[in-house]
């Protein structure tokens, strides 16, 4: 099945962007982020991760990969950016796959391309875009 949601937001009102991304959050165990560079695809994770209570600084992994944060109900959150990721096996010989899937878990992944044949299931794709001056649009796929 499929279900598809689209919202055009700016800055000022990204915590629209978040609503809709959690109205999904726990159906999803899996969401990835995908759109062109500086689309906001970190900004949207760090607001979607602050809304659940996170106050640590959610930075890009884009050097480390994966950033692990809890949340207050004790639920992991991996935050991978995989742009430096070249390929499926790639992924897997740094032994990433086990984070995908893992029980009382959900993985927020920008630039996942790479590994699309191991997103299977109870997954949301987020695709960012820029649209007009200062805004996003933000579409919503969900795949169970």
């Amino acid at each position: 099945m499929q279900d598809i949601k689209k919202v055009a937001y700016t800055l000022d009102n990204i915590h629209q962007a978040v609503e809709l991304v959690k109205k999904h959050m726990d159906s999803c165990e899996v969401i990835t982020f995908t759109g062109p560079l500086g689309a906001g695809k970190t900004t949207l994770v760090r607001e979607l991760l602050e809304s659940y209570g996170i106050t640590e600084p959610v930075t890009s992994p884009t050097y480390t990969y994966v950033n692990v944060y809890t949340m207050p109900n004790g639920k992991t959150v991996y935050h991978f950016d995989l742009y430096r990721i070249e390929s499926l096996d790639d992924f897997i010989a740094a032994g990433f796959d086990e984070y995908l899937y893992a029980p009382n878990s959900i993985c927020l992944i920008e630039w996942p391309a790479a590994i699309e044949p191991l997103l299977t299931k109870n997954v949301c794709h987020v695709t960012l875009d820029y649209h007009e001056l200062e805004q996003r649009v933000l579409n919503l796929v969900k795949k169970t």
